[in-house]
């Protein structure tokens, strides 16, 4: 067995033994679900059965103990057919009590017989860990009932009592559309204390900032496309450049920024009504989904004398909810068709809450200025790309894709200025959201069937929306991050999933370039809120202190930008020496600091040193004896020490999915859809490539390449192959390596010619 496997397995029988059931089904999930080791497997589901039934899982209890009744050790067989009938009785008399208002079967028991059951609960603990045991020992059947001659039955009542006792899901639970999700349906606080106020300076501040970037960004944009214009006008026969474009237009600029502000929600409401069909959402229908959402709008309002926002609604499947506007008073909140139909009553009204924490915050005119500014920039994308679907003529069709590419580019650019903002605002309103509605277990429901929606909607639709792209970054939760995590719900528990989210010492540094926080984090967060207010918490998120990783790993990840920092260090070495030695006479070097272009030299020279010293890791051979399949990526996303540069080798079949043609130039959206779930897939093309990925969307495939644990997972990819042998290849190494040599080229010529 190999040495991850046991110390997991483990860990997962001491936390049954302890009675952390929460940390057990987290260590055991992973193992029982693989099929490298079918005795560690064999032993994970044993332990899986009593942890589930005490935790409150009874259905998986109940499902797993059928699947052990088709198991080959006769023992295990009896086991899991005495388990199954007690559970199975217990969960029919749960059914017809009348006491499972919350969600939970409520049991009342006198001190004698709490005590009794802890004795029955340590009784059948010791039970699972001796079968365990037995089944660890043997080496076939004759063997098992052998070494399990000397243990307590497995059928005591011991453990037929914990089973009865156990509390049981009521079938009316809530359930997705792919498969049997079970909520706990943790209860609300009735009367909550209110949570202490933050600072508000720094997120003031940080407005500001994004105000100025955005504003600085658009004037850089706005010089080099004024600059242009009057270079090819120069060059025409004929035509004079104009004078005009030959000044700053930074006061026009921002005299502009200021009108739009003052205007955005009205813009906004033109533009989402004719790019997306947006429609005023009555009252009334509000209502009939949920009516403490209504209250919840309502109470705030009158909360801070204010009138009510206006609301609107979006015709679409994906869950989406977003609030725009320069004041609280001109606030508007857009809601998706897809949104009020998945969640239920009290997870609308949590997320109405969370927007209308966004509406009190100031940086609302500055996120409805962004939006205002990069909408009608990814619709010309959006057209171009149609059109240039539709084009067969070769030169007008890489015109339009040159348009369609830079237009995105832009759209990205801009949206890159608030990627900090929007991070650190969702924390604040998941905090105002609780708040408001003191319900921090509804607001987590709503995170993770928004993203198991997304995951449902992209699946659908074979390729990320419009809507879902556009509006990403003022939505509660990133489509990116619902990949992985809403598509493989059926396949590994929530809670093992945000193991990586919760526990991994580095993860924030890979949510630089996203749009939103870890949505572990996250809950991690209202979770805290929930124990606040003394609840029972929807999730029981692992505890554990944070992992130690060898931090040599990590600065080989970040090696290439580390290089950036290093480069200084050298350039400052450099005019240190060259100081010295014009001071000694020893040369007449003084020239150094009167042109210090050089410095750019180094850094170029640092960012390419540490480009070459990560690509053997970042890129290993690709061995089949050490390849992962589908089957495993369960165990690789619980993992929560990996990091991307741990390369691993992996070679899974499934159904490529993403935009078609133009749309889809530059890869930017491309996932595989495996047998367990969605993963994003990274392409880098050859120069002269005939096929692209995108030719193949919607046909079966097989990738090879590198999967990486970040904040989004995904696969870099290093081939595509179809059924019938046809083959894409996918450059990463090469690309890196040709970085790695032009920025040491660049830097040398820069130092020498300076």
């Amino acid at each position: 067995m190999p040495s991850h496997v046991e110390s997991s397995l483990e860990a997962g029988l001491v936390a049954l033994k302890r009675g952390n059931y929460h940390a057990a089904i987290t260590q055991l999930e992973p193992i029982a679900s693989s099929q490298d080791n079918a005795k560690a497997s064999l032993q994970a589901q044993v332990g899986l059965v009593m942890a589930y039934a005490r935790s409150g899982e009874v259905p998986r209890a109940i499902a797993l103990c059928e699947n052990l009744i088709g198991s080959d050790n006769p023992q295990v067989q009896d086991w899991a057919t005495r388990a199954l009938e007690h559970l199975t009785k217990r969960n029919k008399r749960a059914k017809e009590s009348k006491q499972n208002t919350t969600g939970f079967v409520a049991f009342e028991q006198s001190n004698s017989d709490s005590a009794a059951d802890a004795t029955s609960q340590q009784q059948a603990q010791q039970t699972v860990l001796e079968t365990n045991t037995a089944i660890s020992s043997s080496n076939s059947s004759q063997d098992l009932e052998t070494n399990t001659a000397h243990s307590p039955d497995i059928s005591s009542s011991g453990f037929q009592d914990t089973v009865a006792e156990a509390p049981v899901v009521p079938a009316n639970a809530s359930k997705t559309e792919a498969s049997s999700i079970y909520w706990r349906q943790a209860k609300r606080a009735k009367v909550w204390q209110p949570l202490r106020k933050p600072n508000l300076i720094p997120s003031r501040l940080l407005a500001v900032g994004t105000f100025i970037a955005l504003f600085w960004v658009l004037r850089e944009i706005l010089k080099f496309v004024m600059s242009l214009i009057n270079q090819i006008l120069n060059k025409l026969p004929y035509l004079e450049p104009l004078q005009l474009l030959y000044r700053d237009p930074t006061s026009l600029l921002l005299l502009v920024l200021v009108v739009l502000i003052a205007a955005s929600p009205w813009l906004l409401d033109w533009l989402l009504a004719n790019f997306y069909g947006q429609k005023p959402l009555t009252k009334e229908i509000l209502h009939t989904h949920s009516r403490e959402a209504l209250r919840v709008l309502q109470r705030t309002s009158q909360q801070y004398h204010r009138p009510l926002p206006k609301l609107w609604i979006l015709p679409t499947l994906a869950p989406m909810i977003l609030s725009y506007g320069n004041l609280p008073h001109t606030a508007r909140i857009v809601v998706s068709q897809g949104l009020l139909e998945q969640l239920a009553d009290d997870e609308i009204a949590a997320i109405y809450a969370l927007s209308v924490g966004q509406i009190e915050r100031w940086d609302l005119p500055v996120m409805s200025l962004l939006l205002l500014v990069t909408l009608p920039i990814y619709s010309l994308y959006q057209r171009a790309s149609m059109w240039g679907n539709g084009i067969k003529q070769k030169i007008w069709r890489w015109l339009v894709i040159i348009l369609a590419s830079l237009a995105y580019g832009v759209w990205c650019l801009l949206t890159g200025t608030a990627l900090l903002n929007s991070r650190l605002r969702l924390y604040d309103s998941d905090r105002r959201a609780a708040e408001i509605t003191g319900n921090p277990n509804g607001l987590i429901r709503a995170l993770l069937k928004m993203s198991m929606g997304v995951a449902s909607d992209i699946k659908k639709q074979e390729h990320t929306s419009w809507q879902l792209e556009s509006l990403n970054i003022l939505t509660p939760v990133s489509w990116q991050q619902s990949l992985s995590l809403g598509s493989m719900a059926s396949q590994i528990s929530f809670n093992s999933f945000l193991l990586w989210e919760n526990l991994n010492p580095y993860r924030q540094w890979f949510t630089i370039n996203n749009s939103h926080p870890l949505i572990g984090d996250r809950i991690a967060r209202l979770c805290q809120i929930a124990r606040h207010w003394h609840l029972e918490t929807e999730l029981h998120l692992t505890s554990q202190e944070t992992l130690k990783i060898k931090p040599q790993s990590f600065l080989l990840q970040i090696a290439p930008w580390l290089g950036i920092p290093l480069g200084f260090v050298f350039a400052g070495l450099i005019w240190l020496v060259w100081q010295s030695a014009f001071a000694l006479h020893l040369l007449n070097l003084k020239w150094i600091y009167q042109d210090w272009s050089y410095v750019t030299g180094c850094l170029l020279i640092g960012f390419s040193i540490g480009t070459v010293m990560r690509i053997n890791s970042f890129f290993p051979d690709l061995k089949p004896a050490t390849t992962q399949t589908e089957e495993q990526l369960p165990h690789l996303l619980a993992n929560p020490s990996t990091l991307p540069i741990d390369s691993i080798n992996v070679r899974l079949v499934g159904k490529l999915l993403g935009r078609r043609g133009v749309s889809n130039c530059l890869g930017q959206d491309l996932m595989l859809q495996t047998s367990i779930g969605l993963v994003k897939l990274h392409h880098l093309p050859g120069l002269r490539q005939s096929i692209n990925p995108q030719d193949w969307i919607g046909r079966q495939i097989t990738v090879t390449g590198w999967f990486r644990r970040g904040a989004t997972p995904w696969i870099d990819i290093e081939t595509l192959q179809t059924q019938n042998g046809k083959t894409i290849h996918s450059l990463h190494p090469i690309w890196s390596t040709f970085l790695a040599v032009a920025a040491q080229a660049w830097g040398a010529y820069i130092f020498l010619s300076s």
